[in-house]
């Protein structure tokens, strides 16, 4: 229908009202992003569908984000950090190498150093895509807020990857660039005397300014609110990793709203439990805490649920899942011993926790007598609920959300998968994407992960940002407004060296904030070359003002790819970025136009 009007027709030329219009749709996106009244993913195709239904976008144009390589890159991505993280295998080596800080600001450098000095030699969405979930779960474990650390962590990511040429696709880009003008790339590590000091200064950055610009965005609830108390009883298995560490060392004294009461050794009972005490194979552990607490717990290996109740459930752990139900005065077995009762026999389910009015049950679990109104954690197949959830025996049922345990056997696996996709795309033996992919086909193909679990694991929202993203650069490029607001600075610097470079600069990275960081670089490198050329100086400092302006957008989730992908785990409002973000692009632009030209003269 859109065919039959005029101003729909046909595609818009450059400039005037086409230019016009993606200005305010643009600006109206920005706004909208900062209110936050709808979800971002809406309101960036909300942008797009305008643009489309003005006639600026083909319908191609408009979807062509969603066939684009570093969405489906950072699709396949998600899957298989969900593959590492479901075996367990990155939380193992996450803890070894974070350790156990004792403030923010350590926990922060723990969490950046090591993604930094990774991202310089691979892609840094890789990076980050397996640093999300495993920092999300070890600062939970830890009681700090995970919205401290992503941000911080994604921004040192983004400035290590600027210490070699390969460390971005975007350096890539402009060696291409800078080739096809002078028949040489650039060097592997020409580009390092800039970003190394860019790096320092900006984590130094990240650790203070974190403190005041950066909000905790836990939620209104925290765990240690949740009224609902277990009893369980926990095992230490034959041959546990944990066996030989103190409950210290073992991560057992960390986990928020979760009370280690006492050990059972061999009918010898300790209590209190001092953190200094050494675990051994065999010990019975028996903890009060909070349903998330426990959920955590199921996921250390080398400790399962002591339940003692004659009957054990068939098949691996890692297919069950935790059911919270409370009994009804009319269920059977109230008034019975939880082993006498044979729950198992009975439900197909095994009692693993007890949770009575906040009391702390002082049995085992097996010999705790059934009471009406007792909350049972229940460790079940995924189906329990479905089976029982109009059974009068209960009066409510409902599971655990992300409770299953992990599949350890499957951890060194997984990470095999994983280092073989790093090795594969760092040394361009294939491009990311296919890497990408095929280790992704992989750990559903061996069941690292199920078919339902990769789906769940793909961040629907941060693809979709993306996805709309290119849709608001092509109408840009399109309308040639980004041309007429590269035009309208450079011609605002003047003549001046410096603030001809730090105008360049400016524009690449307002481009990178509102579009694909290597379109924002490809779209300004021939500006900066050309107005060098004019001045009759080394072009070396633009190129560099480019690289780095094209690749350091932290204003705005759409800046730079690895910023959206924060974005749902880290629980962040657009006003996060722009309040935490935008002095750091403002300090990176200041090293930058001072340093360039100190490190290759004009």
């Amino acid at each position: 229908m859109l065919a039959s009007f005029p101003l729909f027709a046909a595609a818009a030329p450059a400039g005037g009202w086409p230019a016009l219009l993606t200005a305010l749709v643009v600006c109206a996106t920005l706004v909208a992003l900062l209110v936050g009244q709808r979800g971002p993913d809406m309101a960036m195709i909300g942008g797009v569908v305008v643009l489309l239904a003005a006639g600026i976008l083909t319908p191609e144009e408009a979807l062509k984000g969603m066939a684009n390589e570093g969405m489906i890159t950072v699709a396949a991505l998600f899957v298989v950090a969900a593959a590492v993280e479901r075996t367990g295998a990155l939380a193992t080596v996450v803890d070894r190498v974070l350790g156990r800080p004792a403030t923010l600001a350590s926990a922060q450098l723990r969490t950046m150093v090591g993604p930094a000095f990774v991202s310089a030699f691979m892609n840094n969405t890789p990076v980050v895509a397996l640093m999300v979930p495993a920092i999300r779960d070890w600062a939970k474990k830890h009681r700090f807020s995970v919205s401290k650390l992503l941000m911080p962590m994604n921004a040192a990511v983004v400035l290590g990857g600027l210490c070699t040429l390969i460390g971005t696709s975007t350096n890539i880009v402009v060696s291409g660039l800078v080739k096809g003008k002078t028949g040489a790339p650039l060097g592997m590590f020409q580009i390092t005397p800039l970003g190394v000091p860019l790096l320092l200064a900006g984590m130094v950055y990240l650790v203070f300014a974190s403190r005041t610009l950066l909000k905790d965005r836990r939620p209104a609830m925290s765990v240690g609110d949740d009224p609902r108390e277990y009893t369980l009883e926990m095992v230490v298995e034959e041959g546990s990793p944990l066996a030989g560490r103190t409950i210290e060392e073992a991560g057992l004294r960390g986990l928020e709203g979760l009370f280690l009461m006492e050990i059972d050794r061999g009918g010898h009972f300790l209590a209190p439990v001092a953190p200094t005490e050494r675990l051994e194979d065999g010990d019975r552990l028996v903890f009060v805490g909070i349903v998330e607490s426990v959920v955590e717990l199921q996921k250390l290996r080398g400790l399962r649920p002591a339940t003692d109740q004659l009957f054990t459930l068939d098949g691996p752990r890692s297919e069950r899942t935790l059911i919270e139900v409370v009994v009804s005065n009319s269920c059977p077995l109230v008034g019975r011993s939880i082993r006498d009762a044979r729950f198992r026999s009975s439900y197909d389910a095994v009692v693993i926790a007890v949770g009575r009015n906040g009391e702390r049950l002082r049995m085992k679990t097996g010999d705790i007598v059934l009471q009406p109104g007792d909350t049972l954690l229940l460790e079940a197949a995924p189906g329990f609920v479905d089976r029982q959830r109009s059974n009068r025996d209960f009066y409510l049922v409902s599971e655990v959300s992300d409770s299953r345990p992990p599949r350890h056997d499957r951890a060194a696996l997984a990470l095999i998968v994983l280092v073989t996709m790093v090795a594969a795309a760092t040394l361009e033996l294939v491009p990311m994407v296919a890497a990408a992919l095929v280790a992704a086909a992989v750990v559903v193909a061996t069941r690292c992960l199920t078919s339902d679990e990769a789906r769940d694991a793909i961040e629907w929202e941060s693809l979709l940002l993306i996805a709309a993203s290119f849709g608001l650069a092509r109408a840009m490029e399109k309308t040639g407004l980004a041309e007429m607001v590269a035009g309208a600075t450079i011609d605002v610097a003047g003549r001046h060296p410096y603030a001809l470079l730090a105008a360049v600069y400016l524009v690449t990275m307002v481009f990178t904030e509102l579009m694909s960081n290597n379109a924002a670089a490809v779209l300004t490198f021939p500006i900066a070359w050309k107005t060098a050329e004019d001045l009759g100086v080394n072009p070396m400092p633009f190129v560099m003002a480019v690289t780095v302006a094209a690749s350091c957008g932290f204003a705005t989730p759409m800046g730079y790819q690895t910023n959206l992908m924060i974005y749902g785990p880290g629980g962040y409002k657009f006003s996060d970025y722009l309040r935490f973000g935008g002095p750091l692009n403002i300090l990176v632009m200041i090293l930058t136009v001072i340093l360039a030209p100190l490190l290759w003269p004009f």
